[in-house]
């Protein structure tokens, strides 16, 4: 009777254990979807918080995501007008990889609260990491076009020896 009992747990067990494994081997990155105001140091990133204005942005579809009138608004790739000038390059960012995060906006508030008024937060544009330079806003873009191009050529030179 045991052994019936044992059976399902270990089965269980390897299933979770493979389930994890396989998790862990995806890698999703999207250095190049990143707006060149966006921080540096992540392959990944879904959103951005603003902890200054308490505002956030969703990379893939380039909309800043508000609230305003009781109700969380969309702002089609420009910045709503009561945030005009707002400094994008010198303000901080928080990077979130979590769907609708907006939906949690009491725990970030206050969680990066302290963040308010940083304007130390080194990003993309400035960079000189290759990486960031497949970010066709990146200064540096035209010499990482060229470093793909001779990575090409390379390949095709092996390929025919």
């Amino acid at each position: 009777m045991k052994k019936l009992i044992l059976l399902p747990v270990i089965f269980m067990a390897a299933m979770l254990f493979c389930n994890t494994s396989n998790a862990q081997l995806h890698v999703n990155v999207n250095i190049g979807a990143q707006p060149i105001w966006g921080p540096v140091g992540y392959d990944r990133a879904d959103y951005y918080y603003f902890p200054d204005i308490d505002m956030y942005y969703d990379i893939d579809r380039r909309q800043y995501i508000y609230f305003e009138h009781g109700r969380w608004d969309v702002s089609d790739g420009v910045l709503p007008a009561r945030y005009h000038d707002f400094d994008l390059y010198h303000s901080y960012k928080v990077v979130l990889n979590e769907p609708k995060p907006w939906m949690h906006n009491d725990v970030y508030r206050t969680k990066y609260a302290g963040y308010r008024g940083h304007h130390d937060q080194a990003v993309i544009r400035d960079s000189h990491e290759h990486k960031y330079w497949e970010n066709k806003e990146h200064p540096e873009h035209a010499k990482w076009k060229g470093r793909e191009e001779h990575k090409e050529e390379r390949k095709d030179d092996h390929g025919r020896r």
